[in-house]
């Protein structure tokens, strides 16, 4: 991306930045983060499926749960969670975690030019609560495991077998951001005391084998890191973060992203975005709700991240008021839609596809509150570009 990502957030006397790559000095000078307006205005009232976009925005249900996606004869997965869009010639394809234990796995869609489904299939079965994920350089989505010694397992979106990655450490994963320039793979962990990794596979492109390393910082919210390799990548969290010291723990990590020189992280147990400075070797609290004017901040519950090629941030509630929230390049903070009538849901797995001007979410338990009744959706809009 070109222009600047960030997230910031601050109260009267005391700011934090963040912003990503060579504007992140300049950044230091702009003005408080602001709950206001979004750059495509307010939220009118609720379409025919429930959600509240801004004019110009339209949405379609592209799946059901335990119902066969539209012109196919796949049942789409219970739970539908973390997600990813896929160049597919013309088309593309939108990769869905399914969150349920026994079962788990992920579920694609193919879509062509016109964004018409052609195809649905599964790409993993026979895991446990696959919650996020991510997608890497080489076309491929990372699935990872939301459990006690969990795996990432390797899927392939366009064909293939998927392959458990256990060099990728086995803990209660949660996302998983690539990042081509340094070639290594960031990790969340949702614990309440979870630590945030980086995987160094030995050759990039294969992540069958490398070195797990976990974030090294203080106890501020704020400062310099380094990384400490973990002893036994095999082993339980608790053998992790009890043997390298200086691991900084993180309140439930969720959402990962990474782009320019900079990986966010979500950690939904105190409602905070953090920034991690790849160039500089800084990291920042980059969003806190609590740290947000004037009035009531709109995103809370924070959990899956994505971003457009615009620089603007989009981070998905878990449950909140079942809000997708904009974070734009010029400090303003607002609702980009609503979902109303499922309060009982969250929403997971925002992403856009390759043109930038189609994003794709779930609802993860719909209307009736049951993992049986997750709706996969897609807004088509004016997005900035």
């Amino acid at each position: 991306m070109e222009r600047r990502h960030f997230l910031r957030a601050s109260v009267l006397g005391a700011s934090t930045v963040a912003f990503s790559g060579s504007l992140w000095q300049a950044a230091a000078h702009a003005a408080p983060a602001q709950n206001a307006t979004g750059p495509y205005g307010a939220l009118l009232a609720p379409d025919a499926n429930g959600i509240r976009l801004p004019a110009g925005f339209t949405s379609q249900v592209i799946a059901r749960s335990g119902q066969a996606v539209a012109g196919t004869s796949y049942a789409w997965h219970s739970a539908p969670d973390g997600g990813a869009c896929f160049a597919d010639g013309s088309g593309w394809i939108y990769v869905s975690n399914s969150e349920i234990n026994p079962g788990g796995g992920a579920s694609a869609v193919r879509f062509d030019s016109g964004g018409v489904v052609t195809s649905a299939y599964r790409i993993l079965s026979g895991t446990r609560t696959n919650c996020a994920g991510g997608k890497t350089p080489w076309d491929t989505w990372l699935s990872c495991e939301e459990v006690s010694r969990g795996f990432v397992y390797e899927t392939y979106p366009f064909g293939g077998t998927a392959v458990q990655r256990p060099a990728m450490g086995r803990f209660k994963h949660e996302a998983a951001a690539a990042d081509p320039v340094r070639r290594v793979v960031y990790l969340t962990e949702d614990e309440t005391d979870g630590r945030f990794y980086r995987f160094i596979p030995t050759t990039w492109g294969d992540l069958s084998s490398g070195v797990l390393q976990v974030f090294i910082a203080g106890s501020a919210t704020s400062g310099s890191f380094t990384w400490a390799d973990v002893p036994d990548p095999d082993g339980s969290p608790t053998v992790t973060r009890s043997q390298v010291s200086g691991s900084k723990s993180f309140n439930g990590g969720e959402g990962c992203y990474y782009a320019g020189d900079t990986v966010w992280f979500t950690t939904k147990g105190d409602n905070r975005v953090w920034q991690v400075n790849l160039t500089s070797g800084t990291y920042e609290l980059a969003y806190d709700d609590d740290l947000v004017s004037p009035g009531t901040p709109p995103l809370t519950g924070v959990d899956n991240v994505t971003g457009a090629a615009s620089g603007d941030l989009y981070v998905a509630e878990d449950g909140g008021n079942m809000e997708i929230c904009l974070i734009t390049p010029d400090d303003k903070i607002s609702p980009f839609l609503r979902i109303d009538g499922q309060s009982s849901s969250e929403i997971t797995g925002p992403a856009f596809n390759p043109a930038g001007d189609r994003l794709y979410f779930s609802s993860q338990r719909g209307t009736s509150g049951s993992s049986s009744g997750g709706i996969t959706y897609c807004v088509t809009g004016p997005f900035r570009t």
